[in-house]
């Protein structure tokens, strides 16, 4: 949808590219995935979470939503070719297969009830292989999801999206790396937080 006290009366008549709606299709399965995996299968060590964060979020995912969303619908938005869309979305559906991958690797690591902590190792799904390099990837995994919507809309505010989401995992993956190395003395030395053999 274009409203018009968006983009003018103008942008009625402007054709969507096939990147938007894919782009679209994808933002949305990504949020529904994330509230399904809340819902069903993350198994969280504390019950709550502070009020204050209920207006942080809505604010950084609302607001960074609306901003890719105006430029990505607007009239005058030019899509990649065809190659690099597809590229994106497989990619985009890989990443976010091996973040669901890992959750669930997770879950079968906590039984119901324990706050019970385990090193993670790989199973038999390939996703999972990312533990071989990373403590965290799940992060991994979610920040290879938005480089490839922004490289499947290549979009700036995707982008800048990106960025600022890597920065945040990138500081709960460097916490999660340093617990894991002082819980357990046996922690697999060669991993690092987020991102294999970089950091």
């Amino acid at each position: 949808m274009r409203p018009s006290f968006i983009y003018g009366t103008a942008a009625d008549n402007a054709t969507f590219a096939c990147a938007v709606t894919i782009a679209c299709i994808c933002h949305s399965i990504h949020y529904a995935k994330r509230l399904i995996e809340t819902q069903f299968v993350h198994r969280f060590s504390n019950a709550t979470m502070p009020i204050r964060n209920l207006f942080k979020n809505c604010i950084y995912y609302w607001g960074f939503s609306a901003f890719i969303a105006y430029f990505v619908n607007h009239p005058l938005y030019t899509s990649p070719g065809f190659t690099q869309v597809l590229i994106g979305l497989i990619g985009f559906a890989l990443s976010e297969m091996g973040n669901l991958s890992i959750h669930l690797l997770l879950r079968n690591l906590r039984p119901p009830g324990s706050k019970e902590r385990k090193i993670p190792y790989p199973n038999s799904n390939p996703f999972t292989l990312l533990y071989k390099f990373v403590s965290c990837p799940n992060y991994s995994y979610e920040f290879y999801s938005w480089v490839f919507f922004s490289l499947m809309t290549q979009c700036l505010p995707a982008i800048l999206f990106t960025l600022a989401g890597f920065g945040q995992m990138k500081i709960w993956a460097d916490a999660k790396h340093r617990a894991y190395k002082k819980d357990f003395p046996n922690y697999p030395k060669n991993r690092t937080p987020m991102i294999p053999y970089v950091c």
